[in-house]
């Protein structure tokens, strides 16, 4: 019943996972980082299949691969900066 917002909780600490390691700021917070989430993890299990750990009906590693590669893409053609800590 709650499997949506299950996804999205997953989504987004995909998405958080792929900035941290990327450094790289999304645009619109926290709706970025689900939106990547979940639009990388649909990417990397295209590319990459099924496998590892699966959580929310998402594989984790080729979660995170996917929305790593996304963020890259993303900050690439908008040009963003690095976060400055």
């Amino acid at each position: 019943m709650l499997g949506w917002l299950w996804s999205l909780i997953v989504g987004g600490l995909i998405g958080v996972v792929a900035g941290i390691i990327t450094n790289r700021d999304l645009p619109a917070g926290f709706i970025g980082n689900i939106v990547a989430g979940l639009v990388g993890a649909w990417l990397g299990q295209i590319i990459f299949g099924h496998w590892g750990p699966m959580l929310a009906g998402m594989a984790i590693f080729p979660s995170i691969i996917g929305a790593i590669i996304l963020v890259l893409v993303v900050s690439a053609i908008f040009g963003m900066r690095k976060r400055r800590d």
